[in-house]
């Protein structure tokens, strides 16, 4: 028997962060969140997820910062 098995990727949710300025330029709501779920797949069907990548990057100034970069303003906004 052949079992076709492995990792896959997500939907990306991005998310606008209303009231939080940007805390390497300073421009105010410029920085938008994204989100994407990794899960294991069996057959191409995903079984359970795995982790969640997320990252924040600035319109102005092109800046991106990893979750461990989140200032609290910023998880404040993306946990409303």
């Amino acid at each position: 028997m052949i079992l076709f098995f492995g990792t896959r990727s997500g939907k990306k949710e991005s998310k606008k962060l209303i009231g939080v300025s940007c805390p390497h330029c300073g421009q105010h709501e410029t920085l938008t969140s994204v989100s994407q779920a990794n899960y294991f797949h069996l057959f191409w069907l995903p079984l359970f997820k795995i982790g969640t990548n997320s990252f924040a990057e600035c319109s102005h100034c092109k800046r991106g910062f990893y979750k461990e970069e989140f200032t609290p303003e910023m998880e404040r906004a993306i946990n409303r």
